[in-house]
């Protein structure tokens, strides 16, 4: 007997749309929300809004702190090398497990997503880039055979994609960043997993080094910077 395909509702809906939002940048770091505003772009009452964003609150994508009220969450320099940190572990534990136990599969995906990420270059699209991007390093953890390592890198995927799309911005981070991945990819296809590693823990470290420990808000420190 085939079981009943549940619709979602308006708030999975809302959920979903929002958290996108976010993780494309399109909600940017730090922007304050307002649950009204939000049901207007997205046609709905405020009742699926208000359950959308208490979700996020708990993936940690938005945060409420007075007097701004509900927030897209931003990060501090320390809690930017935090995260960082927490990717070197789990994502060179996984890629190393990955190799070791289904190499084959692993190169195969990996070999397809660097297609997409080529051809989102070509054409300027870099919201097609940045979804491969974080498909990318997702991969590593669906060939590893670790459920719990999944599970744990997945409770963070949005704060990790959304970061990378605020990074996206800076010069030359995207064709640095690809060329990392393809290195990373011609290693592994060559049995160099160890050296791969390296890659990609320099890869995620670099990230890491973006900005002075000083900062509390990458997010206004950036639209400093960038103000006329």
């Amino acid at each position: 007997m085939r079981p009943i395909d549940r619709p979602k509702s308006i708030a999975e809906e809302a959920l979903d749309r929002l958290r996108e939002a976010i993780v494309s940048g399109d909600l940017g770091l730090g922007e304050e929300l307002s649950e009204r505003q939000l049901a207007v772009r997205l046609g709905v009452s405020k009742t699926p809004v208000r359950e959308a964003l208490a979700q996020l609150r708990l993936e940690g994508l938005v945060k409420t702190s007075p007097p701004k009220g509900v927030t897209v969450f931003t990060l501090s320099a320390r809690e930017v090398r935090e995260i960082c940190e927490l990717r070197q572990t789990l994502e060179t534990s996984a890629m190393r497990l990955a190799m070791a136990r289904h190499a084959e599969a692993l190169l195969e995906t990996l070999g397809a997503t660097i297609d997409t990420m080529r051809a989102a270059l070509a054409a300027g699209d870099l919201k097609a880039y940045l979804a491969a991007d974080t498909r990318f390093h997702l991969h590593f953890f669906e060939f590893c055979g670790n459920t719990y390592l999944l599970e744990t890198y997945q409770m963070h995927l949005g704060k990790i994609a959304a970061l990378r799309t605020h990074l996206a911005q800076k010069p030359q981070h995207t064709e640095m960043s690809f060329d990392e991945h393809l290195t990373m990819q011609a290693l592994l296809a060559g049995g160099r997993v160890e050296e791969a590693v390296n890659i990609l823990d320099a890869h995620i470290d670099r990230t890491k080094r973006t900005y002075s420990s000083t900062i509390e808000d990458i997010a206004a420190a950036d639209r400093a910077a960038n103000s006329p």
